[in-house]
Parts: structure tokens; C-alpha cells; sequence
């Protein structure tokens, strides 16, 4: 069975391919988009007319933790879409290792809460938490397709690359 791959493709390639084909990844982009959904209603609803309601302090929490939550999840989509570009054909699994498409913002998407967060609607809360477990699992995804692979080059294929350096092989 020929599936595109080609023993010449680079195993980075084969294991982007291989999730953004498999179920955890169908799942993954599921649960991301309805959350996505979720709090842009939450945003433009609910949690408009409860942030009305907060103290000073905690209007300024609200309105940094929503922020970060967004930041957060734009960031969860983005990575997710170009998975399900690479599943769909219209991206090579080597672009998708590109820097910009990868999973970034991290210092404010994992920074800890800020001042006055115990006051805030418990609406936001939940969605701070499960925004941030999402990120967490998507973060981990990354680093294993993109950053732990790369690190681990085969070593054979890293002889040949060496032998070529040393007699000026193209």
C-alpha cells in the first residue's frame, strides 16, 4: 500500500503525516474548535455582562486572563489548522516544521494568573482551565513531532551526512 510516504522522507515527516491522519488528532482539533466556539460566546455573552459586575481589580484580571485565554486558544487553532492542512495535502509535513507554524506565545500562554483572579466569573474560570490543559497537550504534541525528533537524527543517516562533509560530496 502506497500512501505518499516515500522511504526518502525524513521520519519527521512520517510521524506529522501519521497524526494528523490519526483519531487523537481528529479529537484534539474537535475539542479545540468547540472551545474556540465556546469562548467567543462566553466572551461576547455572558462574560460581557459579568465582567460589568467586578470590582476594579478584578475587571483588570478579567480583562488580562481573557486576553491570555484567547491568545491561547488562537494560538491551539493555528496549530491545529495546519495539522489538518498536512492531512488534507494542501501542506507538506516538512513545512509545517517551520518555525511560524508552530506552536509559540508561550510566555504568556503559560504564565501564571494574575492578581484578583479569585474574583473572577466562574464562566472564565473554567474555560482558563480547560483552555490551558488543551494548551498543555497541544504544547506536548509539538515538542514531540517537531523538537524531540529533530534531536534524535538517525545515527546511520548522520554518518553518511558526515562521510559527504568530509569528502565534498554534494
Amino acid at each position: 500500500m502506497n500512501d505518499g510516504i516515500t522511504s526518502a522522507e525524513p521520519k519527521s515527516a512520517h510521524v506529522i503525516r501519521d497524526f494528523a491522519r490519526s483519531e487523537l488528532f481528529n479529537r484534539t482539533f474537535q475539542e479545540g474548535m468547540e472551545l474556540v466556539e465556546e469562548t467567543a460566546a462566553y466572551l461576547d455573552g455572558g462574560g460581557r455582562q459579568e465582567s460589568k459586575l467586578l470590582s476594579r481589580n478584578a475587571a483588570l484580571a478579567y480583562a488580562a486572563e481573557s486576553m491570555r485565554l484567547t491568545t491561547r486558544l488562537m494560538q491551539v487553532a493555528s496549530w491545529l489548522l495546519v495539522q489538518r492542512a498536512v492531512r488534507e495535502g494542501d501542506m507538506a509535513p516538512e513545512a509545517a516544521c517551520e518555525e511560524r507554524y508552530r506552536l509559540s506565545a508561550e510566555a504568556v500562554c503559560r504564565t501564571g494568573a494574575t492578581e484578583g483572579i479569585e474574583d473572577l466569573p466562574n464562566g472564565l474560570l473554567g474555560l482558563l482551565d480547560r483552555s490551558e490543559k488543551l494548551y498543555e497537550r497541544v504544547r506536548h504534541l509539538d515538542r514531540r513531532m517537531y523538537v524531540e525528533i529533530a534531536e534524535t537524527a538517525h545515527p546511520v543517516l548522520t554518518q553518511f551526512d558526515r562521510l559527504r562533509s568530509a569528502f565534498g560530496a554534494a
